[in-house]
C-alpha cells in the first residue's frame, strides 16, 4: 500500500506543481500587455490553424515566453482554444487575454474596396484582381460569371452594368466572387425599389431597360443636378422615335479599339450595335455601372421640352428645345473648343 502511495505521489505531485505553475503564470501574464514592436501589428491565422500552432506563432514573435503553459491552459479549457482563422490587428496596450478573446470572437480586420459609378465590368474585374488581400480567382467577362456566383436567373446573360457601385467590406482571403454576388444582389434591390416607385408612362418595358438608360446618364454627366434633365432629353427622344445619338454608347461599342478620338466614321458605323447614331432605341445592354442617383433620374426624368444638349466645356451642359437653339449652342460652346473633352450630347436628329 505504501509503495502504491509513493507511486501515486510521484505521479500526481509533479502534475499538481505543473498546474500550480500554470495557474501562477497565467495569473501573471494573461492581463499583461503583449510586447508589440510597432504601434499596430497584424497577426494572421491561416485556415486550419489550431490553438497549439497559434501559441507557437505568438512565441515566435516573442510575445509570450512560456508557450507550453499556454498550450496546457488551452487543453484544460477547450472553450478558450476555439479560435477562428483570419487577419487580426493588435494595437499597443492589448493584453494576452484580450488577444485570445479577439481570436475566439473572430474579430478580424475589415478591409474596404470601392466599385465606382461609370466603371465597366471589365474595369471592375481588373480592380478585384489587383486586390492582393483577396483570394486569386479567375473572373471572365461573359455569361459564365453567373455560374461562378451561383446566380441561376440573372437580370441579363451579359453582366455589364449589373453590379452596384459602392464601397464593400471584405476580409483577408475572401473571394472576389463573394463581393460580386453582394454587388449584384444590391443592384437587384436598388433597381427593384426604384422601379416600384417610378413615374408613370415611361418608355421602358422593364427595369433592365431603365438600368440601360441610367448607365447612359451616368456616363453623360458628373453633375448631380443635371441627371434628371438629361434623362428628360433622352426619354423625350425615345417617345418621339428619335435616335439617342449619345457618344458614350458608341465609345463603349468600340471597346479596346477606341484611342480617345471619336471620329465621324465611328458615328456612321452601322456594325456597332451600340452606335445610337445609327441604331434606334436603347443599346442592348448597360454601358457602365450606374449609381442610385442615375437610376432614380432615369425613372423620374425632369419635365420640359429640351431634346438637345451640348457640353459647355466646364462639366455642365446647355439644353435646347429647337434645332436653331441647339446649333447656336454648338457654335458658342464647341466650335471654339475643338480640343475640349468630347463628351457632348446629341446633335440635331437626322431628317
Amino acid at each position: 500500500m505504501f509503495k502504491l502511495f509513493r507511486v501515486a505521489v510521484a505521479v500526481i505531485f509533479p502534475l499538481i506543481l505543473t498546474l500550480l505553475a500554470a495557474v501562477w503564470y497565467l495569473n501573471a501574464n494573461l492581463d499583461k500587455e503583449l510586447p508589440l514592436v510597432e504601434p499596430s501589428e497584424v497577426f494572421v491565422l491561416a485556415p486550419g490553424t489550431g490553438f497549439s500552432a497559434m501559441v507557437n506563432q505568438l512565441h515566435k514573435r516573442d510575445w509570450i515566453s512560456n508557450p507550453q503553459v499556454l498550450k496546457l491552459y488551452g487543453r484544460l479549457n477547450p472553450a478558450i482554444a476555439e479560435i477562428k482563422a483570419g487577419e487580426y490587428r493588435f494595437e499597443q496596450g492589448i493584453s494576452l487575454a484580450e488577444s485570445l478573446a479577439m481570436m475566439r470572437a473572430g474579430d478580424v480586420v475589415r478591409h474596404q474596396l470601392t466599385l465606382l459609378e461609370g466603371w465597366t465590368v471589365a474595369q471592375v474585374f481588373i480592380h478585384l484582381t489587383n486586390q492582393n488581400l483577396l483570394k486569386q480567382q479567375e473572373l471572365i467577362n461573359d455569361e459564365s460569371i453567373w455560374a461562378l456566383l451561383g446566380v441561376e436567373e440573372p437580370l441579363s446573360p451579359k453582366p455589364e452594368g449589373l453590379f452596384f457601385p459602392d464601397t464593400y467590406d471584405y476580409h483577408l482571403g475572401d473571394e472576389p466572387s463573394a463581393i460580386l454576388l453582394r454587388a449584384y444582389k444590391r443592384m437587384q434591390r436598388v433597381l427593384n425599389d426604384e422601379w416600384q416607385a417610378r413615374d408613370a408612362d415611361l418608355p421602358y418595358s422593364s427595369a433592365y431597360e431603365a438600368l440601360i438608360m441610367a448607365s447612359i446618364i451616368e456616363k453623360e454627366t458628373g453633375v448631380p443636378e443635371e441627371r434628371a434633365e438629361i434623362a428628360g432629353v433622352f426619354v423625350r427622344r425615345l417617345r418621339l422615335g428619335m435616335r439617342l445619338q449619345t457618344d458614350p454608347t458608341v465609345i463603349y461599342g468600340l471597346g479596346a479599339t477606341f484611342d480617345g478620338n471619336l471620329r465621324g466614321s465611328h458615328l456612321r458605323d452601322e456594325s456597332n450595335i451600340y452606335n445610337t447614331y445609327r441604331q434606334v432605341g436603347l443599346p442592348p445592354t448597360p454601358i457602365a455601372l450606374a449609381g442610385r442617383e442615375a437610376i432614380h433620374a432615369a425613372l423620374h426624368p425632369a419635365d420640359g421640352d429640351a431634346i438637345f444638349f451640348v457640353a459647355k466645356g466646364d462639366g455642365t451642359h446647355s439644353f435646347s428645345a429647337t434645332l436653331k437653339e441647339h446649333e447656336a449652342a454648338v457654335r458658342r460652346y464647341q466650335l471654339s473648343q475643338r480640343k475640349a473633352n468630347y463628351r457632348s450630347a446629341p446633335p440635331a436628329p437626322e431628317k
